[in-house]
């Protein structure tokens, strides 16, 4: 291998343009093989880029560099390379030069731009077709990214060349030469798209924070260019037209984004984004006529071409774009139909068969285009279209876009028939399942199918987001219609989501017999929405009449509720899924019409009451249940609770439940839990049944809940069905919340709320690197983007020396998960005439794999007699034993002199930034903790002032005092689930939720107890609290890296606020507290007279002021906050029947909690 690289050197040493050639042919062949060819790219650079040669040597030249890596050296001598390439006479070798542009890093791209933006000018007027397509292209690619917007915002004169360009790209799209013109098109549609994307940005690895300035530089460039397409667009239609049929493709999107900004005056909004001068004076002289008139040209322009061509790729491409014109005030049905038609003509072409999501996915989201005849007609072939997908993000997107038209089509339909228009025939939702592959996927028990359960459940989470109010729509847009045609169905009634919902579980109620293998949430998203409509319509009350105040509508409505409930019943019998009975049984029992039932009919079998009753038997007396099959805990308690609130409400019931409660309360298979419960429910059942008239109404009111899809009830067995069902529930409510409720994009919420801090983010607090006697000063903060997993780090340095150094080299190491984009080592930049005591900044952008520690380690190499060819006397303690400075000394270069090396301490990188927050309800949290597989347990403390009264019950608003320790973890990436606070006895307990960059979820409990301090100083008191921090993740990696260093990741918690307290200190500190309340509780009983209440409660506050420790307890309560979904947050007040009065109570509570731990204590020492 070495002689080989050996001879390719040799080859390019000469001045054979042939040998060089090959020789560089040689070269891109060993690094496609993956070999390190730096040698060879240096070898490159010195006698190819630096010095004269053909123009093809020159081209694979800048090929090889764009294919390894260079140091800064080499980058140097490119730049010069290309400066002098760009003055050569030849244009093959300029435009050579010109193309490495885009593959210059940014640091280097403003200087080379600036030194050398006459001879980029003169490229745009060249004689030469190929150096024109070159400057074209190169910049064109270049010019729309973030980090060259950010170099203009910094240079005026920048910025004034960059734009006129711009400007003469635009021209290009109309120049005499074929190629020329077609990528002068790509380049503007590039600009369009990064302006609403950023995708070259992300790609290139410079997607930056947008600043103010920044975005109205981007928002200028595209105006102006959006007006130069809307004059000239006649003649920019014809140039395309002459163009071969192949190039034809790249001029569609530029005509249409311009044309589509102007018609639908989205080019206002960009104009004043823009803030330049000649925006807010520009009048907009063109009329609402002339705009349409340019839409229709443009149509008439792309309409053959769907016809006519055979390039699947050019039909998609004419089809979108039509699809996005269809969309402007005034645009007609026919254009989506005819896009429509052609996009669907694809689906079976064999080469277009890889892009069947985007065929789908370009028809669903644009279906509300379309008139009502050809929606319908699309849903049984859309369908089967989707059930074909692959992904299941595409699928579900695909299904909720399908819903909702079909709501929207039903609502649309019915609302027009009400003002007077004929009935449309197949607009009801049953037409989804006009298709006989779907209807009887619906009606059929076994199906491996999981199409049907995501049809269903995305259905059903329509519905419930059509009972919510309709988004607001401040500006024209694709949702408009959509949100036009709900609120016309609608009428923005109240009630009026009622009827399509109604129709659709009407429909999907074969859904309950299915046997889906164990999942349940199609089913259980169907038995949600049955309860509330039969909530909304009040079932339990019978049908209304008209001489109630009852519409017609409303009586029609409620029968159907109630025939359904009838079938339902009958269902009963035949419902396939152990854990389903149960439910369905709560569902129909809690708002059925029992006063409406037939009292003669109260022996026959086919009774509903019976039917209930004896399918609750059924599941009482399961004796077959197995953890598999059924959860037979949560069945038998949600029938008991059944039982209770239907035998209350009806004699009869309560007669026949009464003999089901008796029989199984003295059968083996009822536990002690479920025979107390029994004997409770029945003395509720006697009591109502002998005391009907002072029954309270309230008690058993049906309140519409459905508590089992959100798993109120705590006992859950974790299997691969509930898996799967947890799966396919986020993949639903994702799609769903996606296309009702979709958040705004960042140019949108810049356009409703303006510039403001949320949007711009504030740099963070600087960390100092080095110390305070060295001669360079380094600080640095970092920017984290989870979305592409990057870390950029900012340096900033000072030369604090007296000299002007030429010449600095800031080397960054890394540790842990980091790596760079390029796959180097280490990372060089090289800073040149830093002067004294002025700050240089530079920034260096990271990779981040996986969650683990990582930190950035900084060297400074710095050349004090750089350029004077004298050696000098520094010697460092440490460079005669590390052989890369050794290895590097002697590669030197005379003139650069020996390195004064400063090594900085180093960054590290918090693990908190590696985190999301992730919002999650109370009860998914607590229900999802018990099965998170790996835990980490600690204990820290922290002190703050004050305490007693002072620190907490005085506390009535704002923050606690005594939570100022934790105070930093507002500004973490958590998201706080719930919290419980104890204000009497300073104590609480938080919990938080977060996710990894890389999906794995964590949980936090923070539990805290204070103590007042022994050693008190004069002044205030402080008090110690300690904190339990319980976290639990889904992956054993998260707890093994944080364990791995607590007292660093309470830090990265609390900025330093919590210190971390060993296992060891925590149980003898437990132990010390125990010991010292045992003998204050031993000193009370002791001394505790009987006295008359009154007298007691006084000894007892007298008692209270003398003690401030660990019996605040008995202290009455004073107050206590507590949040939505504090499941052990259970109120412990005395009993009724108990004679003790409220402080006794609580006083024996704490003697037996004290008492417990105690035992345990001892049992521990024993044992160990």
């Amino acid at each position: 291998m070495d002689i080989l690289f050996a001879q390719i050197q040799a080859d390019l040493r000469s001045n054979d343009a042939l040998r060089q050639t090959g020789a560089l042919l040689q070269a891109l062949q060993q690094s496609a093989a993956g070999r390190d060819i730096s040698v060879l790219a240096k070898s490159a650079v010195e006698e190819i880029v630096a010095a004269p040669a053909s123009a093809v040597s020159k081209k694979l030249a800048f090929d090889l560099i764009r294919s390894t890596r260079l140091t800064a050296d080499l980058w140097d001598t490119v730049c010069t390379g290309v400066r002098n390439d760009l003055e050569f006479p030849d244009p093959d070798v300029t435009a050579a030069a010109v193309s490495i542009l885009a593959a210059l890093p940014s640091h280097r791209l403003g200087k080379l731009v600036a030194d050398s933006s006459k001879e980029i000018e003169a490229c745009f007027g060249s004689q030469s077709d190929n150096l024109r397509f070159s400057i074209t292209e190169t910049l064109g690619c270049v010019m729309a990214r973030d980090d060259v917007v950010t170099l203009c915002e910094n240079s005026v004169n920048l910025l004034d060349r960059v734009s006129y360009w711009w400007t003469r790209i635009g021209q290009n799209m109309l120049d005499k030469s074929d190629s020329v013109s077609k990528v002068a098109f790509e380049s503007v549609g590039r600009l369009f798209q990064e302006f609403d994307s950023k995708r070259m940005s992300r790609l290139a690895g410079d997607k930056l924070i947008d600043s103010e300035n920044s975005l109205a530089i981007r928002s200028n460039w595209v105006s102006s260019m959006v007006d130069f397409v809307w004059k000239k667009r006649n003649a920019l239609m014809a140039r395309s037209l002459v163009l071969p049929v192949e190039s034809f493709r790249a001029t569609v999107f530029p005509i249409v984004y311009a044309v589509k900004a102007v018609a639908s005056e989205a080019v206002e909004v960009i104009r004043k984004l823009s803030k330049s001068s000649s925006a807010n004076g520009r009048s907009v002289s063109d009329s609402n006529a002339e705009r349409f008139v340019g839409v229709s040209d443009m149509v008439s322009h792309l309409a053959p071409f769907l016809a006519s061509s055979l390039d699947p790729a050019l039909i998609f491409e004419v089809g979108i774009n039509m699809l996005y014109l269809a969309d402007v005030p005034g645009g007609k049905p026919e254009w989506a139909s005819q896009s429509i038609i052609a996009i669907l003509t694809l689906w079976d072409r064999q080469e277009f068969s890889s892009a069947k999501e985007s065929i789908v996915r370009a028809v669903v989201t644009n279906l509300h285009l379309l008139d009502l005849h050809m929606q319908v007609s699309l849903f049984k072939r859309l369908l089967l279209m989707v059930r074909n997908l692959r992904a299941e993000s595409d699928r579900m997107h695909a299904l909720a876009c399908v819903c909702r038209t079909a709501l929207c089509v039903d609502l649309f339909a019915k609302e027009s028939v009400r003002r007077g228009q004929k009935p449309l025939a197949g607009t009801d939702i049953a037409s989804l399942f006009e298709n006989a592959r779907i209807r009887d996927d619906l009606n059929s028990v076994m199906s491996k199918s999981l199409f049907r359960e995501e049809l269903v459940a995305s259905l059903m989470e329509s519905c419930f987001q059509l009972s919510l109010p309709l988004p607001e729509q401040k500006n024209s847009g694709m949702e408009s219609r959509v949100i036009g045609a709900l609120a016309y169905g609608t009428g923005y009634g109240a009630l009026n989501w009622t009827e399509p919902a109604l129709e659709v579980v009407e429909v999907c109620r074969p859904c309950v017999k299915w046997d889906c293998d164990g999942r349940t949430y199609a089913i259980d998203c169907y038995l949600k929405l049955l309860v509330r409509l039969c909530h909304i319509y009040d079932t339990r009350g019978g049908v209304k009449r008209v001489k109630d105040g009852a519409s017609q509508d409303q009586i029609l409505n409620e029968t159907r509720l109630q025939n359904l409930q009838r079938e339902l019943v009958k269902d009963l019998r035949e419902v396939n899924t152990t854990r389903i009975c149960a439910r369905l049984i709560w569902a129909i029992a809690e708002h059925i019409d029992l006063e409406g039932l037939d009292p003669l009919l109260a022996d026959d079998p086919d009774d509903p009451l019976n039917i209930i009753v004896s399918n609750i038997h059924k599941v009482l007396f399961n004796i077959d249940s197995s953890a598999d099959t059924t959860n037979r805990l949560l069945d038998v308690q949600a029938v008991l609770l059944c039982a209770q609130r239907l035998g209350s409400r009806h004699p009869r019931a309560g007669q026949l439940l009464t003999k089901e409660l008796e029989e199984f309360r003295n059968n083996g298979l009822a536990d002690s839990v479920n025979k107390h419960q029994c004997r409770l429910i029945l003395q509720r059942i006697k009591y109502a049944s002998s005391h009907p008239e002072s029954k309270w109404p309230g008690v058993s009111e049906a309140r519409g809940d459905y508590p089992f899809s959100h798993h109120k009830l705590t006992v859950q067995f974790y299997e691969a069905s509930a898996a799967q069902d947890r799966k396919l529930e986020g993949l639903v409510h994702k799609a769903i919340l996606e296309l009702w409720r979709p958040d705004p994009s960042e140019l949108t919420l810049l356009l409703t709320k303006g510039i403001d801090s949320t949007l711009l983010k504030v740099p963070p607090t600087a960390i100092t690197l080095t110390g305070s006697s060295d001669p360079c000063y380094v600080e640095a903060y970092h920017l984290a983007d989870s979305g592409d997993g990057r870390v950029t780090l900012h340096l900033k340095v000072l030369n604090l020396t007296d000299l002007e150094l030429n010449r600095v080299d800031i080397r960054v190491g890394l540790s842990g998960a980091l790596y760079f984009m390029d796959g180097s080592p280490q990372a060089i930049r090289q800073l040149r005439n830093l002067v004294s005591q002025d700050p240089v900044p530079c920034s260096v952008t990271v990779g981040v794999s996986h969650f683990e520690r990582c930190a950035l380690w900084v060297q400074v190499l710095y050349y004090p007699f750089y350029g004077s060819g004298a050696v000098g006397d520094y010697e460092g303690d440490y460079a005669e034993e590390d052989p890369q400075i050794m290895r590097q000394k002697r590669s030197l270069r005379p003139e650069l002199g020996e390195p004064v090396i400063l090594r900085c301490q180093p960054y590290k990188i918090p693990l908190t930034e590696l985190l999301l927050p992730h919002k999650i309800s109370p009860v998914e949290f607590f229900r999802l903790w018990p099965s998170l597989p790996a835990i980490v347990e600690y204990t820290g403390t922290y002190t703050y002032e004050g305490s007693g009264f002072k620190a907490t019950a005085a506390q009535q608003y704002g923050a606690s005092p005594f939570l100022s320790g934790l105070k930093s973890l507002s500004s973490k990436p958590f998201h706080r689930v719930c919290s419980h606070i104890i204000r009497t006895v300073a104590g609480f307990q938080l919990c938080f939720a977060a996710k990894t960059w890389y999906g794995g979820f964590l949980g936090m409990m923070i539990f805290g107890a204070s103590e007042v301090s022994r050693n008190m100083d004069l002044g205030d008191e402080t008090t110690t609290m300690m904190c339990k921090f319980v976290v639990r993740a889904s992956d054993a990696s998260i707890t093994k890296e944080i364990g791995s260093d607590l007292q660093g990741w309470l830090d990265d918690l609390t900025d330093g606020g919590v210190e971390y307290m060993p296992e060891d200190e925590v149980k003898v500190a437990a132990a010390e507290r125990l010991r010292t309340s045992m003998e204050r509780i031993a000193l009370l009983k002791a001394a505790q007279p009987k006295k008359t209440p009154k007298s007691d409660e006084d000894e007892e506050e007298v008692e209270e002021e003398d003690d401030e420790d660990e019996d605040d307890d008995e202290k009455k309560k004073k107050k206590e906050e507590k949040k939505d979904g504090e499941e052990d947050g259970k109120t412990k007040g005395p009993s009724t029947l108990s004679k003790l009065t409220a402080e006794e109570a609580e006083h024996r509570a704490l003697q037996a909690a004290v008492l417990q731990e105690w035992h345990m204590l001892c049992k521990e020492r024993n044992q160990s």
